[in-house]
């Protein structure tokens, strides 16, 4: 009996050293694990703040090669021939009767326009003074006249040197 007691004090004393120790081994995983984890975290933020870097520095790269700003100036002349030519390809049949009707129906008002039936240029003539504008009337001036002008606009020399 003795003996027995004596190896289940032991066992008991064993057991609770176990304990400890597991307990203690425990904990340092856990704390190892921490660690480990919050090294991947910092990577991980370390990794997209280097990236957003990159980001930004390749959206300021792309702002000097745009020229989108520059283009807006500029007219645009291929796309209002473009347009125009598309809005006529797209004439379907219903749009094709509607203008013919319009435009019928304009025929009719000037074929039966007094002024038209008189005289047909002079009102053709007329009407076009009113709608187009006017005309430059400028001369033509020839080569010798406008090197005279040339010459004339620019200040002589020697007076340039006296009023220094």
């Amino acid at each position: 009996m003795a003996h027995r007691r004596l190896l289940s004090t032991r066992s008991n004393s064993s057991l609770i050293k176990e304990n400890k120790s597991f307990k203690r081994k425990l904990e340092k995983k856990q704390k190892f694990y921490a660690k480990v984890k919050d090294a991947a975290v910092s990577l991980s933020a370390k990794k997209a703040i280097s990236k957003k870097k990159r980001l930004r520095s390749r959206q300021k790269k792309m702002k000097v090669y745009d020229l989108s700003a520059l283009s807006e100036l500029l007219p645009d002349t291929n796309t209002t021939e473009q347009s125009s030519s598309t809005n006529n390809l797209k004439l379907n049949c219903k749009t094709r009767q509607k203008l013919v009707q319009r435009e019928g129906a304009q025929l009719r008002q000037v074929l039966n326009d007094p002024s038209f039936q008189l005289d047909p240029l002079a009102a053709i003539h007329q009407h076009l003074q009113r709608t187009q504008p006017p005309a430059c009337d400028k001369e033509i001036i020839s080569g010798k006249a406008k090197r005279n002008k040339k010459r004339m606009k620019k200040p002589s020399s020697s007076s340039q040197s006296m009023d220094i």
